[in-house]
């Protein structure tokens, strides 16, 4: 994670973890505070509470945190409420899809952030090319069919906007797992001529190191991907010492989305994305299948 902002959810499983390690419940850590249990799991969910630090130091006693913790915990705290100080004044500005926003869902934003800030990404998609992978052409034909009516200045918003995402994948410390079902390859959200330069562009960028792209065959059969759905797993390395950003299962549905991070969702996701290691072409065989499927659009 970029700089050494200090993530709200981060910190918030960190205090989650010193809780459970404490075998306090989020009542009793609560009571102690002479705050409600929603104010707690609000803080441990990473969202904006009114604790104060006379009761965070209250917490951390409650939790027999040693001096070595508590003085960590504290100067996280500091650094997170100097953070939404600054990100107040700039009005939350600092994200580059802030220009953008009116084009954006409510949901998406909170995404963006944490795509921006994941060192790791893997995907699994079932219908259509994941948006770091998207060409302009394929990206207009995608954004006319979600609305008809977008006008022609903010449908290339919407360009501008998908390919400052992909300037991600200019950096090889970012990793990019990609597993496609052979149907985005198939379905044909624009003209043959588009889809056949999607392709192709997925078997050039399959080719960097930090990105790979492998596919799911029909003919394969029964597969744990088909009962999954589309999903985007991120992962985050260690801030500093202890504290880590809890890894995120995102999906995205017609009108809203889903954000897990609870370690028994993310362990079924992690299995999931093994069995598909299982039954998907290999990049090699993957890159060969998208050129042939690219030939049968251009013919």
């Amino acid at each position: 994670m970029a700089g050494s902002t200090v993530s709200r959810r981060a910190f918030g499983n960190f205090l989650r973890q010193m809780r459970e390690g404490a075998k306090k419940t989020a009542l009793a850590a609560g009571l102690h505070a002479e705050t409600s249990r929603m104010t707690i799991v609000r803080l441990e969910d990473g969202l904006l509470t009114k604790i104060t630090t006379m009761q965070l130091e209250s917490l951390l006693t409650f939790y027999q945190a040693d001096e070595t913790s508590r003085a960590e915990a504290l100067s996280l705290w500091r650094e997170v409420r100097e953070q939404a100080k600054a990100d107040k004044l700039q009005g939350n500005s600092k994200g580059f899809w802030q220009p953008y926003a009116d084009q954006l869902p409510s949901h998406f934003p909170h995404y963006l952030r944490l795509e921006a800030a994941a060192d790791r990404m893997t995907t699994h998609q079932l219908v259509l090319v994941h948006g770091l992978l998207q060409t302009a052409d394929y990206r207009r034909a995608v954004a006319k069919l979600d609305a008809p009516e977008l006008s022609v200045v903010d449908t290339e918003r919407r360009i501008e906007l998908m390919e400052r995402r992909q300037i991600r994948l200019d950096n090889p410390a970012f990793q990019l797992k990609v597993f496609l079902s052979e149907a985005v390859l198939r379905h044909r959200p624009a003209e043959p001529a588009v889809m056949a330069a999607q392709l192709r562009w997925l078997a050039e960028v399959g080719e960097r190191e930090n990105v790979g792209i492998r596919v799911i065959p029909f003919g394969i059969g029964p597969h744990r991907g088909l009962v999954m759905q589309s999903f985007t797993l991120l992962d985050f390395d260690s801030l500093q010492s202890r504290l880590t950003e809890p890894p995120v299962v995102y999906l995205e549905g017609a009108v809203g989305a889903l954000y897990h991070d609870r370690t028994d969702v993310i362990d079924r996701y992690r299995e999931a994305i093994a069995a598909l290691q299982t039954v998907a072409l290999t990049e090699d065989d993957t890159r060969t299948m998208v050129l042939e499927v690219a030939k049968e659009y251009a013919a």
